[in-house]
């Protein structure tokens, strides 16, 4: 009667296709295969040839491959079976009711099998967590990233922290629990170096500049200029679609337009916004409605990784653009078909180009790509990158505990502050306290994950 559940669901993505998986999963799993194929289980880990048949009609369903791997050589830790079908909506209904009419199976929820594979110790959080980074991944640097997290380096490295400062704590509270014991001498003095390491160690993870995140959710950039300084157009030439209206009357944009690409192998979010320029005292209400969207370009800016400031060529306008560019940003001066030469621009280091004519827009293209692999971190992380918030969070927290180790005086307050760094530290793998972040973590998934 408290058997668990046996799952089931699609492990591909819905839709029609040359191929389907189904997986199940629990202790029923057994079961399911010589029910549907009326023949002896296959070999484990063999991909088996046979006609699925519907275990109540015994009307034959499709003709795929089977696959038996028995727990806990499998994904889940548990008995999983594999259907490998036809990826025809007909044969994933049928299959789906089939099972559904099995007793002791139901389907299985969001994210249910990664988290019977966490909770059978097959991957960590972390891990899981890369899982999921993977199946999202739109760019090859992003897959490249979310391989190393679910091959666990990130996890690993949190792990290898947490033990350290788990044999620092065993140290300070053998010196409160056995004070009359004949100890090593000065145990809590040893401990400075090694927490000294520690936070040096952690330090440097967090000083990366957000690398790991930028990645996994692209460069924002933020395209900046004066009305028709070509900034739709821009967009329009990146996205190789019509994503922004380009007009010849000022004030065309006036939210924000977002496209996501694909740079060079890395992801980047690039946004259309309303140019900016100086409105009369006295503005009508359309007036009104380009300064809200004035307004939401400048943040946008702000907050953007990296901006592309256009200038006219024409009409170089730069009075309101100028604040708004940081060092590392991208010049560009646009419509050089009508004046070649411009002078007093904001950088001497501009990109001198003609959207319309196609001058210059391999050189413009080039320049974005490199500025946005540098802020991916291109070629330098050795190590592995934090890449969610809350990796992050779990660090500076550790770290904050350690560093109020290192400055106290009692035992007892330098053993529970190391607990604490242990904790905080361990919800990076899910090794502590992680009920709270499961569920967010776990419906990440489709239900076939």
């Amino acid at each position: 009667m408290n058997e668990r559940a046996t799952i089931f669901a699609p492990a591909t993505a819905a839709g029609r296709a040359g191929l389907a998986v189904l997986r199940i999963s629990g202790p029923q799993s057994a079961r399911v295969l010589p029910a549907l194929t009326r023949r002896a289980m296959p070999a484990p880990r063999l991909a088996t040839r046979a006609t699925i048949h519907d275990p109540v009609t015994h009307e034959p369903i499709d003709d795929g491959l089977v696959l038996w791997f028995p727990g806990p050589r499998s994904f889940t830790g548990e008995d999983v079976a594999e259907l490998h079908v036809h990826g025809s909506r007909a044969v994933i209904a049928a299959l789906l009711e089939a099972l559904g009419r099995m007793p002791g199976l139901r389907l299985a929820e969001p994210g249910e099998f990664a988290r019977r594979a966490f909770e059978a110790g097959k991957l960590d959080l972390a891990s899981i967590e890369g899982l999921a980074d993977l199946v999202a991944a739109e760019t090859r640097a992003q897959a490249r990233q979310a391989l190393r997290q679910l091959q666990g380096e990130f996890g690993r490295r949190a792990g290898a922290w947490r033990e350290r400062i788990a044999r620092a704590l065993a140290h300070a509270e053998a010196e409160i629990d056995f004070p009359d014991e004949d100890l090593p001498g000065g145990l809590i003095g040893a401990l400075a170096p090694e927490l000294t390491k520690l936070v040096d160690e952690i330090d440097a993870t967090l000083a990366d500049g957000g690398v790991g995140e930028r990645l996994r959710e692209g460069v924002q950039v933020a395209i900046i200029g004066a009305p028709n300084a070509g900034k739709s157009t821009l967009l329009n030439l990146l996205a190789k679609r019509e994503a922004a209206i380009v007009s010849p009357l000022p004030g065309t944009t006036r939210d924000i337009v977002e496209v996501a690409l694909d740079l060079g192998g890395f992801p980047a979010i690039v946004a259309d916004t309303a140019g900016l320029r100086a409105l009369d005292a006295g503005a009508d209400g359309h007036a009104a409605i380009e300064a809200e969207g004035m307004r939401r370009a400048r943040r946008r800016a702000e907050d953007a990784d990296l901006r592309i400031a256009m200038i006219d060529a024409a009409a170089p306008d730069t009075a309101a653009v100028a604040p708004l560019v940081q060092p590392g940003d991208l010049i560009v001066v646009n419509k050089i078909d009508l004046k070649p030469a411009l002078g007093g621009g904001i950088d001497d280091k501009t990109i001198s180009v003609s959207l319309t004519d196609g001058i210059g827009i391999d050189g413009l293209m080039a320049a974005l790509v490199a500025r946005v692999e540098a802020l991916c971190g291109a070629g330098a992380a050795a190590a592995p990158l934090i890449t969610r918030t809350r990796h992050r969070a779990a660090l500076i927290e550790c770290r904050a505990a350690l560093s109020r180790a290192q400055s106290a005086e009692a035992a007892e307050l330098i053993a529970e502050d190391l607990r604490l760094a242990a904790r905080a530290i361990g919800r990076i793998a899910g090794r502590v306290d992680v009920e709270d972040v499961l569920d967010a973590i776990f419906r990440e998934f489709c239900i076939g994950k």
